[in-house]
């Protein structure tokens, strides 16, 4: 059987195909991002404009023809907050049945921070300890403490990198008094997590994909002049190089941003945000260890997806292929 799991973010809509065999492994068949950027423009007024309403549209009429070219068993297409918090969403939803077919699962935040930590934990070993992860997307961020086995506490919160970014439409460098700006911000915010952390002490961060895979790729650029991620999914950070690549990015322009190896352009203008709220939870809570997992929602609902096609469900993605 054939499933294609579309993942369809504020910042950017991804497509993985897999062939799933009877014993429930799989193997990857095709895998692409497309950056879309609904929230351009409007996303503080809980609207996709014009613009990147027609660039959604358009992305999904191409995967649309990639899933019938790979003949596709089963769709599953899952939107979150971009799509979510926007007036204009169920039209959205809408226009992609009338032109493609494809009908899509707009998911809560509780749902996304699930199917984000099932993703993980098929990437990052976690065993009994609990574990912080982040997830930081274009219109939010989800906060879960787990482990292997369970999920003790979750919440996404609408301080993604895009929302804060056209929020507080820092200066070019961002200036102290910003970053302070943002940080309180922040803090009050995030008030349920720093409860949730009283009561399950965590001493790891594991952040998932997205601007995590950025920041270990710059680190490695940056510190070891190579790829760091090529052929694996995760990845345990250096601090102290991030604290350096973190004060790096503070002086940044968004000009010298454009010329750093392993900064993508789309990242370019949101880094500095993720970077601010990757610190500010680092330090603030102490935090000793930070892992990259490079695997998020679209890894999660496919292991969810699997484990449903029997009673007996696996902790682990099974991988008959190359690591994406």
């Amino acid at each position: 059987m054939k499933l294609a799991i579309l993942d369809l973010g504020t910042n950017t809509f991804h497509l993985l195909i897999v062939e799933v065999n009877r014993d429930r492994t799989f193997k990857k068949i095709f895998k692409s991002k497309i950056v879309v950027k609904l929230g351009e423009g409007a996303i503080q007024e809980k609207y996709i404009a014009d613009v990147p309403f027609a660039r959604g549209l358009n992305a999904l009429n191409h995967y649309a023809g990639i899933i019938e070219k790979h003949k596709a068993d089963k769709i599953y297409a899952f939107a979150t907050s971009g799509i979510r918090s926007a007036k204009n969403g169920k039209e959205f939803v809408r226009f992609v049945k009338e032109e493609t077919g494809i009908k899509i699962d707009v998911i809560t935040g509780n749902r996304e921070a699930e199917l984000i930590c099932y993703g993980v934990r098929g990437c990052v070993s976690m065993g009994d300890e609990k574990h912080l992860i982040m997830d930081i997307g274009g219109g939010s961020t989800e906060f879960i403490i787990a482990n292997d086995k369970k999920i003790f506490w979750k919440q996404s919160f609408d301080i993604g990198a895009s929302r804060l970014l056209e929020s507080f439409k820092p200066s070019n460098p961002i200036i102290n008094a910003e970053v302070k700006r943002l940080e309180k911000f922040l803090i009050d915010v995030i008030k349920p997590l720093e409860k949730a952390l009283k009561r399950f002490p965590v001493k790891t961060l594991i952040g998932s994909s997205g601007s995590f895979d950025t920041l270990a790729e710059m680190s490695g650029w940056k510190f070891h002049r190579r790829d760091v991620l090529k052929n694996i999914t995760t990845l345990n950070f250096n601090l102290d190089e991030f604290q350096k690549l973190h004060s790096l990015l503070l002086k940044s322009t968004i000009q010298q941003r454009m010329k750093m190896k392993g900064l993508i352009k789309m990242r370019v203008d949101m880094i500095v945000i993720a970077s601010i709220c990757t610190n500010l939870i680092l330090n603030r809570y102490k935090l000793e260890k930070m892992i990259l997992s490079k695997y998020a929602l679209k890894e999660g609902a496919l292991w969810q997806i699997i484990s449903t096609f029997s009673k007996t469900g696996h902790r682990k993605l099974q991988r008959i292929a190359s690591h994406s």
